[in-house]
């Protein structure tokens, strides 16, 4: 029967040998489970005619809070090197129990140089020179010093890699992927993690596209430790090609399995790909009646064609409640919360009120979908209400209408026909109303090498809609927006971050014929920095009125000073105006600082207008798109 493996774990590889002149660097581990052994029943006897309460409870108090029967201080450099040896080494980590017999203690000490050498292995050093001093401290206290020179670290002089199996004839590619992934270098110090590290790495990479069942047949680090030298190899077996064949289902009691099949974008005798497997799962996880998804795909060589696809899920109840609350510098506070009844008439239609509430605003929608179809299609139902104050303009939508969506890992479409009934209230003039009923189509192409702290790649989108005098609207009109990101990176540490927003409402009849959700304004942290949120428009007497065109740019640079922290650099562009050739560019440029935080990138950022001549503070919370 044929084994089942996670796809995002899996590791399979024979041990592999580390050949030293004199000794393996595993003997540490046979040395110290000797010692426990023999320095258990040691304890045991002198537990039993002692205090065994007070000793049992030393193990369950923090390092902090344990008090230490004789000091060890291990002097050493690099740091790494010392901190390894304070951690395991015997002498160090006995010093919190009580009881440890002058025997025992002698024994410790003498068993010292031996672990110092074998643990020095694992980071490269193989002829370290230890000398260990015991002095008399205060109060009797032992101090135990120990002294090591680590001397010259390995350095890795050759590295081969050699592969059998169909890989060598079917995909060339997919070698060198597996080299590529192979971290360690000619010149890199030899440490054992970075050997294991780089071993389970090309593994992955070799079986993440055809060769599923690949694994290590052989593996070697040859040690010379008077020269201080490393030459590393590994054989790598391919295996034949694994291909992709049917999905089974586990896990569905609420919400029929159709849904899951729906949603698979893979077809059966397509080439094992671990990016394909990733999808299938990021595809189930955007419907909204799975809480987890876990594949497992077969690995069986022998049967590597049509190789069935396990999908385990876990289900969401009927019933879904979801709120938050947060804080832009843009829209001040906000609360927000959402309840989801995920089988209507039966079905499996899932039902969603959903609200938001800040400072400038006030929203309220109600959609009703129908589940998944072929190809992942979704059709729904929608009317949604929003009241938004902001540069002494109020504006009252009301929108309602259909769509049709797909989503799709790195792709998305839209189709819907809209009603919109915009109300608008400014300092001068009548309040205006404007309806429309426009057919929309939108596109959105997600293409980063990661989709939450992207460093290189680009997002798009793209709008356009329209709308017939007459035909459910006061004018016509086409409308066309597009909004892009684009990711370079720099080096190792540095990225370069070009953002462009184009849009255009272009038709004979006056921007107040058009509903004003449709129309533009500029400024805040995602537009133009340095104005305050969608304070760029047309400006009446104080209101800022939406207008038919935007043009904003924006150039960023950002230096990642570790893997959390980062600052940058901007310098942003851009108008809204009803006529182009009386546009005003408004500039603005500043700094601040980036924070790859647990729930996403956060912005913090100083920005200076200069049409304004104010500096302006950001907080802004992900990736705005």
């Amino acid at each position: 029967m044929a084994g089942r493996v996670n796809v995002a774990s899996r590791v399979k590889q024979r041990p592999s040998r580390v050949t030293r002149h004199g000794y393996a660097v595993a003997r540490v581990q046979m040395r110290s489970l000797r010692f426990f052994a023999w320095l258990a029943v040691s304890f045991l006897v002198s537990l039993m005619s002692a205090a065994p309460a007070r000793a049992d409870l030393v193990d369950l108090l923090p390092w902090s809070h344990k008090r230490t029967y004789y000091d060890v201080e291990v002097e050493t450099s690099p740091r790494e090197l010392r901190k390894l040896l304070e951690a395991h080494l015997d002498i160090a980590r006995f010093s919190t129990r009580p009881g440890v017999s002058d025997d025992q203690f002698d024994f410790l000490i003498t068993a010292t140089p031996q672990q110092v050498r074998d643990l020095a292995a694992t980071e490269g050093y193989f002829t370290p020179v230890v000398r260990t001093d015991v002095h008399a401290g205060e109060n009797g206290k032992r101090r135990v010093i120990v002294h090591v020179d680590p001397g010259p670290r390995t350095t890795i002089s050759a590295v081969t890699l050699t592969f059998s199996g169909a890989v060598r004839t079917e995909d060339p590619a997919q070698e060198n992927a597996t080299r590529f992934a192979f971290s360690l270098r000619e010149g890199d110090a030899f440490t054992q993690s970075g050997w294991n590290g780089a071993k389970s790495a090309a593994l992955r990479a070799l079986q993440a596209r055809r060769y599923l069942g690949a694994k290590i047949v052989r593996s070697e680090a040859r040690i010379d430790p008077l020269q201080h030298d490393a030459k590393l190899s590994v054989t790598f077996d391919s295996g034949p090609t694994f291909t992709m064949g049917q999905i089974d289902v586990s896990g569905t009691r609420r919400y029929p399995e159709r849904i899951v099949n729906n949603v698979n974008p893979i077809t059966p005798g397509e080439i094992y790909d671990v990016h394909r497997v990733t999808e299938l799962q990021r595809q189930i996880q955007n419907t909204p009646y799975y809480a987890s998804v876990a594949i497992d795909v077969d690995d069986n060589a022998q049967k590597p064609e049509q190789t069935p696809l396990h999908v385990k899920v876990s289900e969401y109840p009927y019933n879904n409640f979801r709120g938050g609350v947060g804080y832009s510098t843009d829209t001040g506070a906000h609360v927000q919360g959402s309840y989801t009844y995920l089988n209507t008439f039966g079905s499996a239609w899932p039902l969603q009120l959903s609200g938001r509430l800040d400072q400038i605003q006030k929203y309220g929608q109600i959609q009703l979908s129908m589940p998944p179809g072929e190809h992942a299609w979704t059709n729904s139902v929608l009317a949604s209400y929003t009241t938004t104050d902001v540069s002494d303009t109020t504006i009252y939508s009301l929108r309602a209408g259909v769509q049709r969506t797909r989503t799709s890992q790195n792709i998305d479409f839209a189709y819907s026909l809209l009603y919109y009934q915009d109300r608008l209230y400014q300092n001068a003039g009548p309040p205006t109303m404007a309806r429309a009923l426009t057919p929309q189509w939108s596109w959105t192409r997600r293409n980063v090498d990661d989709p939450l702290f992207p460093r290189s790649g680009n997002l798009v989108r793209v709008e356009a809609s329209f709308g017939v005098k007459g035909a459910g609207s006061d004018a016509t009109f086409v409308r066309g927006a597009m909004r892009g990101q684009q990711y370079l990176p720099i080096g190792r540490d540095d990225i370069v971050l070009f953002r462009a927003e184009l849009g255009g409402v272009f038709t004979g009849s006056s921007s107040s014929n058009v509903p004003a959700s449709l129309l533009f304004r500029a400024g805040g942290s995602n537009s133009v920095r340095g104005y305050a949120f969608q304070s760029i428009g047309n400006n009446v007497d104080g209101s800022i009125l939406p207008t038919k065109y935007l043009v904003t740019g924006s150039a960023e640079y950002q230096h990642w000073f570790n893997h959390d922290w980062g600052g940058a650099v901007f310098f942003d562009v851009g108008t809204a105006t009803d006529t182009w050739g009386e546009k005003v560019f408004y500039p603005g440029a500043g700094f601040g600082a980036r924070w790859r935080s647990p729930v996403g990138p956060v912005n913090l950022d100083l920005a200076y207008g200069f049409r304004d001549r104010r500096v302006r503070p950001y907080v802004t919370l992900g990736i705005a798109f």
